[in-house]
Parts: C-alpha cells; structure tokens; sequence
C-alpha cells in the first residue's frame, strides 16, 4: 500500500525597505515604491521517513554564501538535512541585491539579515506545521509568453532582444495538490523566461510571474507559486519587440496577465490526482575546465576595461585582472569544477536544481534524454554561477556568452553543455 504524502505549504513576505538597490541592471536603479509584495513560497513534502523542502523566492540570483548560510540554518532549527533542500529564485529584476556579483553592487546584509532570514524561515515552519495528507496531478501546455532573447542584428551582432527562430521552451507544466476533502491546497508553475518585462522601473516588483501567479491563485483557491525553468537565452515576448520593458511596471503587469490566462487554460486540463512517490537525490555533477588564456592575451584584453567597476564592463575588468594575477601568484590550473545538483522527485515529475541561467536547449535535451516524463530543471537554484550557454552559441558572443567564459579563472570547455546533460541524467537515474 502507498503511503501518504503529507504537503505543507506557507507564504511569507520579503519585501526590503525602500531606497534598496534593485538587482539585476545598473547600481542606481533605486526602489522608490512598491508595486507588489516580493513573497518566499515553502513547500514542505514528507513520505514515511523521507522529506524534502523547496523553497521560491521572488529574488534575481541565490547567492552561494545566502544559499549555504539559509540551509546551515534551515539543518539546524528544523532537522532538515541541506541534501534536501531546493533554493530557488524567480529571476525579477525588480528586487534587493543579495548576490554580490563583482559589478553589480554588494549584497544588502541588513535585509537580508533583518527580513530576508527570519521571514524565510517562517514560512519553512508554517509549511512544516501545516503538512497534510495530499494527493497530485500534472497538466502541461504550450505558451508564447517567452522568445528566445539573442536577437541577430543585420550586422551579424548579437543584442538583447526577440530572435523568432531561436531555442526556447514554449512548455508550461502545472502541479496541481489537493487534499483528501478534495481541497485544492497548492500549485507550481514551472516555465522558463526572464521575469525583465517591467525593465529597469524602481518599482519593487515580482514582475510577469507575479500577476501570473495571482491570477491562477484567485482561479483555484490555492496557494500558487512559481519556479523558473532554463531562461538563460529566453525572456518576455513583450509587444515592443523586445524583452525588457522600457523602464515601466505596465510591461510587467499586461504581460502577466496574459501569462496568467495561459496557466488557467493549462490547469483546466489537469489530468488524474493520485498519490505520488517522493525521493530526494544530490549527486555531483562535474564541468570540465579549459586552460586559461596566455597571459599577453589578458594582458592586452584588461586595458579596454581597466577602471570599470559596473555590470558586465566592471565583471570584464575583474575577470582579466583576476587571471594576470593568477600568473603572479603561483595559481595551480585544475581538471574541473563540480556542483551540487540536488532532484526532489514526486512520481512521474522531477524537479532538478541548477545553480546557472541555463540556455533552453539544454533544458530541452535533458527533456528528451529522460525516462522520466516530466522533468522540472530550474535555473538559479542552490546557487548563483551565472550563464550556461551551449557549444552552439558560442560563435555568436554575445552578452551571455561573455557572461558565461569569464565565470572563472578557467573557461569552461567549449562542449560544456555536454558534461551538464550527461551529469544531470546520471542523477536522475539514481531518483
């Protein structure tokens, strides 16, 4: 006999104080008002002797020191091994700065110790204390609220913009969790986009996915939360043509209606409730590094940003004088560098945690690859690497592809993607 799968489910809000930096565009983007609360969603499961926590919060990136210092205190107060926890953020732009990316502004420690830490973990508790009997259904259905974002110019250049023949992933999936009155109790919805429409507007916002969100939660009675998928590559469709809003909340909140519109029509097509079987995994999964470049190379390459300070100008300065000094200093090259991927399957649905903003191609591999029928890769989960592009792009350049060779002091190996996919499915076969 199947044992039950108890479900907690709670809200909190997160929202920071105003005049806080807003991640994700430039330093003075300054919150002036608040348009929507920025909320932490956990969802607690437990099966017999094993349990799992996933939590989504309406921030930009998880910092990996945030990520490390909330599941040291999630083991600590509640018994819940790290192993089993999913950190994730939803990609706004319209939030705090906690991820201290070189450029992009320092962490904001007094949110994030006044607010950020205590409210997070009482929504853990409130999830945890609320865990009842439920059972679960899937729906899926296609969306064209996301486009590819690498627009190719007719000078053969890559922008930020809408590329119609792109990679993107046009699948929404919705889990749907009712109890054993047939109370609906929770959903997720998973989808991969950049949460930009609103733009660089200082208005703190949880963008699309927030109007998306309450209007599902309005619809079925539940609560409702949102986990981003692979939206390394892939953001808002917007009616401008672009995928960032021209500095205006009304971007975010129209095209969140349509989105919200979307995942009603895909629940309505929810399929059976039964009770499914929950395992935790973490595994390792191993990206192979490159050699650095020469150091005349770097060299050369830092005069153009030497005195940049600021987003992908000032991570460019960084990034070149970080590995002249490595030649000076007596820095050792390495193989490659592993992560921590950890997978929360219930049933036929796996929710797989990435630490990177994935390129879509390499969510839509995994997909075929899989056995499994519904796998949930989530980017900027458990961590903040920043982009994971694929072989493919790496000719164009571009701005995420900058982003994603001067990571580290060692770029990845060109075929990258391929050790991630292969990494990744060796995981899930251990589910």
């Amino acid at each position: 006999m199947k044992s039950s799968l108890l479900l907690g489910v709670k809200r909190d809000i997160i929202t920071p104080r105003l005049d806080a930096n807003l991640f994700g565009y430039r330093l003075d983007v300054i919150s002036d008002s608040v348009n929507d609360d920025l909320t932490a969603t956990a969802f607690y499961f437990k099966q017999e002797n094993k349990e799992a926590l996933l939590v989504t919060l309406d921030l930009c990136i998880i910092a990996n020191g945030f990520k490390d210092t909330l599941t040291s205190k999630i083991e600590e107060r509640f018994g819940i091994s790290k192993s089993c926890c999913i950190i994730h953020a939803t990609h706004t732009h319209s939030g705090p700065t906690i991820g201290g990316m070189y450029g992009w502004g320092d962490p904001n420690v007094e949110y994030m110790e006044e607010i950020l830490y205590p409210n997070v973990l009482s929504a853990i508790e409130g999830a945890i204390s609320s865990a009842r009997a439920v059972s679960m259904a899937i729906a899926s259905g296609d969306s064209l609220i996301g486009i590819n974002r690498r627009e190719i110019t007719p000078e053969n250049e890559i922008k930020l913009g809408q590329n119609p023949w792109g990679p993107f992933n046009p699948k929404m999936t919705i889990l749907s969790f009712k109890d054993e009155s047939g109370e609906p109790v929770a959903n997720l919805i998973h989808y991969g986009a950049h949460a930009t429409a609103a733009g660089s507007s200082t208005e703190i916002s949880r963008d699309w996915p927030g109007v998306m969100v309450d209007i599902l939660e309005a619809e079925t009675g539940a609560i409702t939360a949102f986990i981003n998928g692979p939206e390394g590559d892939v953001g808002p469709r917007l009616v401008n043509g672009k995928t960032t809003g021209a500095r205006k909340i009304s971007y975010a909140m129209r095209h969140g209606a349509v989105a919200g519109q979307d995942a009603v029509r895909v629940y309505k097509s929810m399929g059976v409730y039964h009770t499914p079987r929950l395992s935790v995994y973490t595994g390792e999964v191993n990206i192979p590094l490159d050699r650095r470049i020469p150091l005349d190379v770097a060299t050369e390459a830092y005069e153009e940003f030497r005195g940049e300070t600021v987003n992908h100008r000032g991570q460019m300065e960084h990034y070149y004088r970080t590995v002249i000094e490595s030649y000076r200093n007596g820095y050792e090259e390495i193989d490659s560098i592993p992560f921590t991927q950890t997978i929360i399957r219930l049933g036929d649905v796996a929710i797989v945690s990435f630490p990177y903003e994935l390129f879509s191609e390499i969510g839509l591999r995994i997909d075929r690859a899989s056995e499994i029928p519904h796998v949930l890769s989530l980017s900027n989960a458990n961590g903040g690497y920043g982009y994971f592009a694929t072989e493919s792009e790496l000719c164009r350049g571009g701005y995420e592809i900058k982003m994603h060779t001067t990571r580290h002091i060692q770029p990845y190996v060109p075929d990258a993607d391929w050790y991630l996919v292969t990494g990744t499915l060796e995981n899930l076969k251990h589910t």
